[in-house]
């Protein structure tokens, strides 16, 4: 069996520390654990027989990105697996969101998932082989209220991590995209910013976003689970890996009733769209 190497950003808490406890128990993983304080890793330390690297690295500093890649290469000479799983999360309505807030989600979601694989690439390039897991969102596929920057951070992503898979096709590399719905992360409690709505107006999302504070850690989805899925995705389903994968029911009922629906609206205005078209003669 060959063992391969397992990048993994964000390993904490939620999913990332999930990841990172299932695949610290495999035989035929050496796990390259990061986190900004490495210091809340240990619980890893009953699993490390030497195949666990611990990495400090904030996504959003460029400097600890390019010396991540470079320890990884150093210790087990290659990187077979990239797991952008940092993230964070903004409840508020779109007039009233915190815009340094914003920005900031936007640096870890979208350019510390870009500038994590930009500094993995070479190293896949070279192997002709990897595969990149982006996590997403079900919010990446549909939008909801009190969420509408991070609907916009997990879009990017979807549409980031679409063009780079037929860019990378022929290098043997492949990209997977996650897109859970409620999982008991920290997502929607620690992780994420709150503003509460105090325009008149928008006062009847305030029960939303409340809400879905009172409900961290006690969605649907198990991270666990999801943890053993996407092992056996890699892993076992290389060949015809996913492009998407959404995780738990509500994901990919809500994936499945968006793209239909999208689908009758664009059929729908097939002739009228078409008819804009006037090819030069």
């Amino acid at each position: 069996m060959m063992t391969k190497t397992w990048l993994i950003t964000g390993t904490s808490t939620g999913f990332g520390k999930s990841l990172a406890t299932f695949l610290a128990q495999k035989d035929d993983v050496n796990l390259v654990a990061t986190a900004r304080h490495t210091d809340q890793l240990s619980y890893l330390d009953p699993y490390d027989h030497g195949q666990i690297l611990k990495l400090t690295l904030d996504v959003t500093n460029q400097a600890e990105i390019e010396a991540a890649v470079k320890a990884t290469n150093a210790k087990f000479n290659g990187i077979d697996v990239l797991i952008n799983n940092a993230g964070l999360g903004y409840f508020g309505t779109f007039e009233e969101s915190d815009r340094d807030a914003v920005r900031y989600m936007f640096d870890v979601n979208v350019w510390g998932l870009v500038d994590m694989t930009r500094a993995v690439l070479p190293t896949m390039r070279a192997q002709k082989s990897g595969i990149i897991v982006n996590f997403s969102s079900i919010a990446g596929l549909a939008s909801f209220t009190t969420l509408s920057f991070y609907n916009g951070s997990k879009y990017a992503v979807e549409g980031v991590s679409e063009s780079l898979a037929q860019e990378v096709a022929d290098q043997g590399i492949k990209v997977m995209l996650i897109e859970p719905s409620g999982f008991r992360t920290d997502w929607a409690g620690r992780s994420s910013q709150k503003t509460l709505p105090q325009i008149d107006a928008y006062r009847q999302f305030a029960s939303r976003i409340e809400g879905n504070a009172k409900e961290a850690h006690h969605e649907a989805g198990d991270p666990d689970k999801a943890a053993e899925i996407i092992y056996d995705q890699v892993t076992n389903h290389a060949a015809d890996l996913p492009l998407r994968l959404p995780l738990g029911q509500w994901a990919t009922d809500t994936a499945i009733e968006k793209y239909t629906r999208t689908l009758a609206d664009f059929k729908a205005l097939h002739d009228l769209s078409a008819s804009a078209d006037r090819p030069e003669k």
